[in-house]
């Protein structure tokens, strides 16, 4: 349904109070303006600067830059209208205001007055919210992004005199990562890409999502990850690569009436240090998208409620900022709990509700990675079928991903891995993680420069010879992690 649809709605069933949470103070004035017009009542609005007045017209009542007397004035007039208040949000604490707005509500059916109240947060009274429903203008969709991109393109030819060139996938992107914003906040960052150089490319996408990140006040909640892992620079794992490369088609188009739904998230289970964290931005990478880190810790709060609201917060922020990638890292910490959830208060219960519910229901293009290490305390409704599309277990790299961990830190120290006996080296560190792996090339060229010596293949066996993995310290839950999976899992390489 349209907006005006949806305003003519609450008009014509009489609503007295409705309630506007939105940015958007033009377009709700425009949508308010046009529904009054059509439906044959005044329009007025009131702010703290100009009092009560009609909306362009020279009608303004003395002395109603009070919100109470302007109030007063609505209650003894005998005019019909929709009456919009700006900046009412303020004064809703007070008895005199309440005890008005509700005096005016009570009258309409002897006299049609909505009141209209907008803010980008509004709580109303106890009294007053019972009387009132929410309205929240609809987003752009992708046809009227476009045609604010167009539109923008058009108005830098106009005031430049030249041309704005771009590149094909990164005018879609852009069109895809400016959606899930009101049309003020998408028309400043299509502005943001093309008044820097005239240009469109894709070095502009880091900056607009870093803006719209911003805009959605996301960042004590969900943080943004920067330097995007690369897949190809990840060693091993090739079925899960397969799998996400068999998938990002038909999770980038997003057409919901196609016969594949698109897909939902993973779940990487596996042994400390294997490559999950990794594995979780490198889906990003795979899929040119933004990836976001969820924290647990910063959702948790001592005040009830507090917690899950703030859960629900930022999986609402992540649907704003879709097509994405939503990391949860080591899930278990955040929704564990004890069995009937006493320890926390029911708090983790309550998160895992949520979730498990969003999980469900959720429209936008958010493709969930969660990552866990102790799978004995993960719940069994998380684990079921259907929550994710796949469970992987990361297990330690075998010999051939071994090699290729060993080349990919070695060229990132701008070495040539063909000075290094791979072979040697991978079946020395066999039951090494890739941490681990990188860590004792990173100790071996310590080693070699305080010998002044150019690091060589001698250097790292000595450094592997002396190291004791996690497959060593804690073998036996090493082991129970892999027969735990060999029956539940996927594996990922």
């Amino acid at each position: 349904m349209s907006d005006i649809k949806q305003l003519e709605s609450l008009l014509s069933t009489q609503i007295p109070l409705v309630v506007v949470e939105s940015y958007e103070e033009k377009k709700v004035i425009d949508l308010l303006e046009r529904v009054a017009s059509l439906n044959g009542h005044g329009f007025y609005v009131w702010n703290l600067t100009h009092g009560l007045r009609r909306w362009k017209g020279d009608e303004q009542p003395y002395n109603t830059r009070d919100l109470v007397e302007a109030l007063r004035h609505i209650e003894k007039s005998p005019q019909n209208g929709v009456f919009l208040f700006l900046d009412a949000h303020a004064f809703l604490e007070d008895p005199m205001v309440i005890r008005t707005i509700k005096n005016i509500a009570q009258k309409y059916e002897l006299v049609a007055r909505m009141q209209v109240f907008l803010s980008p947060k509004i709580s109303l009274p106890d009294e007053l919210s019972r009387m009132a429903v929410s309205f929240k203008p609809a987003l752009p969709d992708r046809n009227a992004i476009k045609a604010l991109v167009q539109d923008e393109i058009s108005k830098y030819v106009g005031s430049s005199g030249t041309r704005v060139s771009g590149q094909r996938e990164a005018v879609e992107m852009l069109i895809q990562h400016v959606g899930g914003l009101p049309e003020e906040d998408a028309r400043r960052l299509i502005r943001m890409a093309i008044r820097n150089d005239g240009k469109i490319t894709l070095s502009d996408i880091g900056r607009i999502l870093k803006a719209k990140h911003e805009f959605l006040k996301a960042s004590e909640i969900l943080s943004l990850e920067p330097g995007i892992t690369n897949i190809d620079e990840l060693g091993g794992l090739k079925n899960l690569k397969r799998w996400l490369a068999v998938r990002r088609e038909i999770f980038i188009a997003g057409d919901s009436t196609g016969p594949l739904p698109a897909p939902k998230g993973v779940l990487l289970l596996g042994v400390q240090g294997a490559g999950k964290s990794l594995a979780a931005k490198a889906v990003a990478g795979a899929w040119y998208l933004p990836l976001f880190r969820l924290d647990f810790g910063t959702l948790y709060n001592k005040f009830h409620g507090e917690t899950e609201r703030n859960l629900r917060e930022a999986l609402s922020i992540a649907g704003a900022m879709s097509p994405c990638v939503l990391w949860m890292d080591e899930i278990e910490k955040g929704i564990s709990g004890d069995a009937g959830g006493g320890s926390d208060g029911g708090v983790s219960q309550r998160v895992l509700g949520t979730l498990l519910t969003w999980m469900a229901e959720r429209t936008g293009r958010v493709f969930l990675v969660a990552t866990a290490n102790d799978i004995q305390r993960l719940p069994p409704e998380l684990l079921r079928k259907g929550r994710f599309d796949e469970i992987f277990f990361v297990d330690l790299p075998q010999d051939e991903a071994r090699r290729q961990i060993l080349k990919i830190h070695l060229q990132r120290r701008k070495l040539d891995p063909a000075g290094f006996d791979l072979e040697r080296l991978s079946a020395a560190s066999n039951g090494f993680s890739g941490a681990e792996i990188e860590q004792a090339i990173v100790s071996a060229l310590y080693e070699a420069l305080a010998a002044k010596q150019p690091l060589a293949t001698g250097h790292v066996l000595a450094e592997i010879g002396r190291t004791r993995p996690l497959s060593v310290i804690m073998a036996e839950k090493v082991q129970a992690l892999r027969e735990w999976a060999l029956q539940r899992a996927v594996s990922a390489d």
